[in-house]
């Protein structure tokens, strides 16, 4: 998906938002544990209830990957399901160089036909390149995450300058590429870095983490990050798809996903992308 595609998907959504199928199988409702794949089941219904209202789906791998051979599956098929109009974003946070970095490309866009991938920028350029090699596939740069143990690395001075550890990640991999096939990972509880990341790059899309139980508020975001073209995509995870556990827990989970887009279209609508 090229970046004229997410863009009008934006619009015509009137959302920029992103559902994380941080699918744990024991978590989603009891009933899907008598069907022969209940984890594909359940992102089948998530995905149901909400492909109308958002623009991306994130499956964490981890949640898959632990369920071994079979887990792999079931993401096969979930990734096979959403629709080519959305994107769908492998959070993997890989890191590694030379060919290693090139397999884990050719697994993601080629095996999986995701549309990008979160990546792990700590070993340099040559661990990134090999991401963007590929056409209309995308490169998501963690630069400043919303976990506690960010303080312990990614704001850290870097001598002979005034940046940040997270500012000089950012202000280094702008040279490696554009904003067409890459984006940056920023936590929603970093607003204050938040603004100062958006002059630095006023282009690109950012993706960010955190709304909700990690402090972050949608209209901080919205108000603080969005561009001329949004720029934005919001990613919440289980607040959505654990909304409820009932059997008819998709009724919920689209109540919650629709507020939160009617939310995002007013947001789009005060910053003028609409």
């Amino acid at each position: 998906m090229n970046l004229e595609q997410i863009i009008s998907s934006i619009k015509q959504k009137k959302s920029y938002l992103c559902v994380g199928l941080d699918t744990d199988i024991n978590k989603i409702p009891k009933y899907l544990l008598k069907t022969a794949d209940p984890v594909f089941e359940f992102n089948k219904i998530i995905i149901d209830a909400t492909r109308d209202l958002v623009i991306a789906y994130k499956p964490n791998l981890a949640f898959y990957e632990s369920l071994g051979a079979k887990g792999i599956e079931s993401l096969r098929k979930t990734i096979e399901y959403i629709p080519n109009n959305i994107f769908k974003i492998a959070d993997a946070k890989r890191g590694d160089i030379g060919n290693t970095s090139t397999m884990y490309a050719k697994s993601f866009f080629e095996a999986f036909n995701f549309d990008a991938v979160t990546l792990s920028p700590y070993m340099g350029k040559d661990s990134i390149l090999p991401y963007l090699e590929f056409k209309n596939k995308w490169a998501i740069l963690l630069s400043l995450t919303s976990n506690s143990g960010a303080k312990d690395f990614q704001y850290l001075n870097i001598e002979g300058s005034n940046n940040k550890l997270f500012q000089q990640v950012i202000k280094n991999s702008l040279s490696w590429s554009s904003n067409k096939n890459m984006m940056y990972v920023v936590g929603a509880n970093r607003t204050e870095d938040l603004i100062k990341i958006r002059k630095t790059i006023p282009n690109h899309f950012i993706l960010v983490p955190g709304i909700g139980a990690q402090g972050g508020s949608l209209k901080n975001v919205s108000i603080n990050g969005m561009n001329n073209n949004c720029g934005l995509i919001v990613n919440l995870s289980r607040s959505i798809i654990y909304s409820d556990s009932s059997k008819n827990f998709e009724k919920i989970v689209r109540e919650k996903t629709r507020n939160i887009q009617l939310e995002m279209s007013n947001y789009l609508s005060i910053c003028n992308v609409l």
